[in-house]
């Protein structure tokens, strides 16, 4: 039987010219069959601090008064080996070329979705992809990845991608998960700095996947998957 996963995307500073040097794109991903427990699990961890199961675990929300329930989250996460996450880097669109690639700032940007996710789709696998609903666009948008994608992967009759639809995150506890792993990856490769809380949990991502969040890590690493990707290089 052809096993199923479910991937949660999201992205930030994705915008061309929003001012901001490092743009991320992530997911985390896990089996379908294990998407209630893993979700209910979240729940447990946000009533433990005294917080509502429909509270949203966001990065933006991270402060010190909720440290210890965001560094539980984190835990959670590394402590479950059905969950797994990847994040694709770009650390500095101003270096760019669209022009001379002969391409527009979403085509880029769908060749950039398919680098992340190439690594997570398993040929002999099935995949349903959920994506943060972002702005008017997102439904236009989903449609042309999921094209780009089946077309990359020789996947036309759509079996290993099966579905890619927009959801709304706070009604999404794993897609919770993946903004605030996301946050952590951006925030430390745009090189800022301020709140206690965020580098506490930057600090206990890098101590417990051993990695640096900066560079990339093995093809194959499952757990935390890293791709520092720079304008100058060729897409494989």
């Amino acid at each position: 039987m052809t096993q199923i996963f479910n991937v949660y995307c999201d992205e930030s500073c994705h915008l061309e010219n929003d001012h901001q040097s490092a743009m991320i794109l992530g997911a985390v991903w896990c089996p379908v069959e294990k998407v209630r427990e893993i979700s209910n699990r979240l729940r447990e961890i946000k009533l433990r601090h005294g917080l509502k199961k429909d509270f949203e675990v966001k990065w933006t929300k991270v402060s010190p008064a909720k440290q210890q329930f965001y560094l539980d989250i984190i835990d959670y996460f590394f402590d479950d080996d059905d969950l797994h996450f990847r994040a694709l880097i770009i650390p500095d669109k101003s270096k760019l070329d669209h022009v001379g690639y002969q391409q527009d700032h979403n085509t880029w940007y769908y060749k950039m979705y398919f680098n992340m996710l190439k690594v997570i789709l398993d040929p002999h696998a099935c995949y349903r992809i959920y994506i943060d609903i972002k702005d008017t666009n997102s439904a236009e948008k989903v449609s042309k990845l999921h094209e780009v994608l089946v077309s990359a992967i020789f996947d036309f009759s759509r079996k290993i991608v099966e579905r890619l639809q927009t959801v709304r995150s706070h009604e999404i506890e794993i897609l919770q998960l993946a903004d605030l792993l996301i946050g952590a990856v951006s925030h430390l490769n745009r090189g800022l700095a301020g709140s206690s809380a965020k580098q506490a949990i930057i600090e206990r991502i890098r101590e417990r996947s051993g990695y640096s969040l900066t560079r990339n890590t093995l093809v194959k690493e499952n757990k935390v998957n890293i791709f520092r990707w720079q304008a100058s290089e060729v897409l494989q």
